[in-house]
């Protein structure tokens, strides 16, 4: 059995003109043709975040499927996400994500997948999930959010580095302890968590990277960023 293991991406797919953050994620799972199950539930199971999905990966040296909830048709949703060597979450809504997810008891799947070795990834709301909180726009302008899965510890902001309002929303909601200490990702950067902790930052263009965002006792919020290697294009 692998080890449980988080992917944060800032980027992919959705996003990106290349797949260097997507064969990040491929190449993670140590498997020559990897199972990669889409989750689009934080976008409300949109077609067209659906098609693009299959459009990226159909010709891939994968096996892609997806998993919608708003027109749900599986039964089993155990048996189909635990036989999954990646659960690929999308972005949208982190909020209305978790409580669809709670409602289908989802959630509980998906920590019995992490433990059993089945790569969970996404990006934006698909990487804030994973942990106990997020800075998310779920409710209009970036915000705290406290009620994630928490399969890793403290906070996640996504789009450090590429909407204006991230930065600094997120390092006063640490420095004030309104979210614990966390992780900055900038778009164009993705990072690798085993056994929750970080093992690999990756990023597909100079300068993009994760951060680690904290303020220890009475100092105030730090960000610290990490090296990250360069993918070749």
């Amino acid at each position: 059995m692998s080890a449980p293991t988080i992917a944060l991406l800032g980027g992919g797919f959705s996003d990106d003109p290349d797949t260097l953050l997507d064969d990040f994620v491929l190449a993670a799972t140590g498997r020559p043709r990897p199972k990669v199950c889409f989750l689009p539930t934080a976008s409300g199971d949109a077609p067209g975040y659906i098609e693009k999905f299959h459009a990226a990966f159909g010709t891939r040296d994968c096996e892609a499927s997806h998993l919608e909830l708003f027109r749900r048709t599986l039964t089993d949703l155990r048996s189909f996400v635990l036989a999954q060597d990646v659960v690929y979450v999308g972005g949208g809504n982190t909020a209305n994500m978790l409580a669809v997810w709670r409602l289908h008891g989802l959630d509980e799947v998906l920590r019995e997948a992490y433990r059993a070795g089945v790569l969970l990834c996404g990006i934006s709301a698909g990487a804030c999930c994973w942990f106990e909180s997020a800075f998310s726009d779920s409710f209009g302008p970036p915000a705290p959010l406290t009620d994630g899965l928490g399969l890793l510890p403290g906070s996640l902001c996504p789009h450090y580095d590429s909407e204006p309002a991230r930065r600094p929303g997120y390092l006063a909601a640490v420095n004030d302890r309104a979210l614990p200490a966390g992780w900055a990702v900038d778009d164009g950067a993705a990072a690798l968590f085993t056994d929750g902790r970080l093992t690999d930052v990756v990023t597909r263009r100079e300068g993009a990277t994760l951060r680690r965002v904290q303020a220890d006792g009475d100092d105030p919020v730090r960000e610290t960023a990490r090296t990250a290697r360069v993918l070749a294009g």
